[in-house]
């Protein structure tokens, strides 16, 4: 039971992280809160800007586990839908610059980037199959699970069909899944997806 929650968790976490980097929101996570979400704007508001592909350093990926627990403390503390201010914003810029970075979005470029690389990785194998794949073997998980309640299934499955319409973008450094790889434990644990 633990384990079918744990993976029906992780299929909706990962289902929201690529509907999230195919829809390109804001790499400010915490002001990201602030901003509908891209079927939910206004007619006539300028789409977010595409996400900024690069190819990562284990500096970076070292600096983002070292930043994790004082990012999560800042922004666990962000009410939902309001812009931080800028007291919270300097300590978020604060927190990336102990850390190794230029810059809070210097920090979001990276977050993003590993983001997109861990939603193609398969959380039982530990392998990137992209993140299509990923998506259709929840959805396969979701429609075969007798323990969720229909209300749940229906919504699991129309948050992954919404997922698969709206693949997340590929992978252009392909060092990046490497990297990914060797510090996938880590990453999956200090950015809430642990699936294990």
């Amino acid at each position: 039971m633990r384990e079918f929650v744990r993976a029906a968790a992780a299929a909706l976490s990962i289902a929201c992280l690529v509907l999230s980097i195919a829809a390109a929101i804001s790499t400010d996570r915490a002001l990201a809160q602030a901003n509908p979400a891209p079927n939910q704007m206004a007619p006539g508001q300028p789409a977010p800007p595409p996400l900024k592909q690069l190819a990562l350093t284990d500096k970076q990926i070292e600096g983002v586990l070292a930043a994790q627990k004082d990012m999560d403390a800042i922004t666990e503390k962000l009410p939902d839908n309001v812009k931080p201010d800028p007291k919270i914003t300097a300590q978020l810029e604060a927190a990336a610059k102990k850390n190794g970075f230029a810059s809070y979005d210097e920090y979001n470029d990276v977050i993003d980037n590993i983001s997109l690389v861990l939603s193609g990785f398969d959380p039982a194998t530990k392998k990137y199959v992209g993140s299509e794949a990923v998506i259709k073997s929840q959805i396969t998980e979701v429609e075969a699970d007798k323990k969720m309640s229909a209300k749940d299934k229906k919504q699991a499955l129309a948050d992954l069909n919404d997922a698969l319409k709206a693949p997340a973008p590929p992978v252009e450094n392909k060092g990046n899944i490497d990297l990914v790889a060797k510090y996938y434990d880590k990453l999956a644990a200090a950015l809430g997806n642990d699936e294990q």
